[in-house]
């Protein structure tokens, strides 16, 4: 069993910050890709930002020099720092990783169960 679970989501000004964490639980042998996926209503799930297991990132052109992701792999946590925020950040923000849970296992892709953001004018 692998669970992650978001924490950090809330309620902020525009021009403000906040810092989301996952955190995946469980049976793990190994972690590659972590990554942060948003939803905002009405509109389809969006990659936002993506650590590699070598800590490379990706970010969307929409986040770019406003969001940083970073992960602790000692916790197996990733997190995302997110500065500027604007109203159209407004979102439901899920986190995902592939999970490789024993030494032989298949890497498997597992979601949490999403954290809100809201940023109001």
């Amino acid at each position: 069993q692998v669970q992650l679970v978001e924490s950090g989501g809330g309620l902020v000004q525009a021009g403000g910050s906040l810092r989301l964490s996952c955190a995946a639980s469980g049976s793990i042998f190994s972690i590659n890709d972590m990554a942060w996926y948003r939803q905002a209503p009405g509109k389809q799930r969006e990659l936002v930002a993506r650590v590699s297991g070598g800590g490379s990132t990706y970010y969307a052109d929409s986040v770019k020099g406003r969001f940083t992701t970073s992960r602790d792999n000692a916790k197996n946590t990733v997190y995302l720092q997110m500065n500027s925020l604007k109203t159209e950040d407004t979102a439901v923000y899920y986190c995902n990783a592939a999970i490789q849970r024993t030494i032989l296992g298949r890497r498997d892709v597992y979601w949490g169960q999403g954290t809100q953001v809201t940023v109001s004018s």
